[in-house]
């Protein structure tokens, strides 16, 4: 019995030495946590989705959806067999005149535009985790580094898991940027990892906030979850619709599919650009990662002439093969008549440009 005391004291020990690691981020407390309380989407002690979501569908279970994950059969392609294509495009080089956006891999892009700069959910570690060895980037989607990322206007985060809020990427550029733009509660993480109270864009779902250049944002609803710890939705998880003198832009983040694309949709849209996560999907968790039917309708919902589908082609972090996310939604986008956009990673997207053309370069 005393064994069984010293070694569940132990474990309890390390569980917390390991929780308090910078990159686990911080509670929200103090003033934070008044504010999260005080808002009308967070109840019962977490924030919530606008629809009941289960974090598992109907007809799955937690235990069979971890045993495949584990332990079942894996796709052969489930990672990819060769490098990815990719193209290191000088990031600091690039005018500040010119409106571009530039996909780093899964969910993370330089975008540029109206003279003002935006970096989106940065993960430019080698691995999608806390930890160096687990869900690592695939050889040719780790071509960019914290250090090549220009002085910022503005970081963008749509929510706290570890594939898009990146201690060592955001700890790394912090001196460089100008605003970090997150949900409520996500502002503990980056004060903790001593990032300026006067620093942050703190907001939730309905907040617009007037930027440079007579640009506007406005935090728009998602259908996710959220948490670094074995506590989730303590922070909060969102959209962003980005408004310019020149374009209106959805930056989507992860979602499932719900009302809220149509609702986003007919009070914003159209949209000249939606960027829409495709990728790392599982049909046990429909309701918080869209299938690729799910980005079409989504678009659709949305009014957006251009879809950018990110997520993918980085981490395998679902059972499909790497290149499937890309296959299907470019397939059903061209069934719909749809302008699915699909650069390389590093490749310039021109945003000023009508007519775009991209290689299927995942097929290869």
């Amino acid at each position: 019995m005393m064994y069984l005391i010293l070694i569940a004291v132990l474990l309890v020990s390390a569980y917390g030495l390991v929780m308090n690691l910078p990159a686990f981020g911080a509670e929200p407390k103090g003033k934070r946590l008044e504010r999260i309380r005080r808002s009308e989407l967070y109840k019962n002690k977490k924030f919530q989705n606008i629809s009941h979501t289960p974090p598992i569908a109907e007809g799955y279970s937690t235990i069979k959806v971890t045993y495949d994950f584990l332990l079942g059969k894996k796709d052969p392609l489930l990672k990819p067999l060769k490098n990815i294509p990719s193209i290191h495009t000088d990031l600091k080089s690039i005018p500040k005149n010119q409106d571009v956006l530039i996909w780093l891999g899964h969910s993370s892009y330089y975008l540029q535009t109206d003279g003002v700069s935006f970096l989106v959910d940065p993960v430019l570690s080698l691995y999608g985790s806390p930890f160096k060895y687990f869900n690592k980037a695939f050889k040719g989607s780790d071509i960019y580094k914290p250090e090549d990322i220009p002085d910022l206007d503005y970081l963008v985060i749509t929510h706290d898991h570890f594939d898009h809020l990146d201690y060592p990427t955001v700890k790394s550029i912090k001196d460089r940027t100008g605003n970090a733009i997150i949900p409520l509660g996500v502002g503990a993480h980056f004060e903790r990892w001593e990032y300026a109270e006067e620093q942050l864009i703190e907001e939730e779902w309905g907040a617009e906030v007037l930027l440079k250049n007579n640009i506007k944002i406005t935090f728009t609803p998602a259908r996710h979850f959220s948490g670094r710890k074995i506590k989730q939705n303590n922070t909060l998880w969102t959209s962003y619709v980005l408004e310019t003198p020149t374009k209106k832009i959805f930056l989507g983040g992860d979602s499932g599919y719900d009302s809220h694309f149509k609702m986003i949709g007919e009070k914003f849209g159209p949209f000249d650009y939606a960027v829409l996560e495709n990728g790392q999907y599982d049909e046990a968790w429909r309701y918080i990662h869209a299938l690729p039917e799910d980005v079409i309708q989504a678009a659709v919902d949305l009014k957006a002439e251009n879809i950018i589908p990110v997520h993918s082609s980085k981490f395998a972090l679902a059972l499909h093969a790497w290149n499937e996310p890309l296959q299907k939604v470019t397939g059903l986008g061209k069934e719909k008549g749809l302008s699915i956009l699909t650069p390389m990673i590093g490749e310039v997207l021109d945003m000023n440009l009508s007519d775009h053309q991209f290689n299927a370069w995942w097929e290869d």
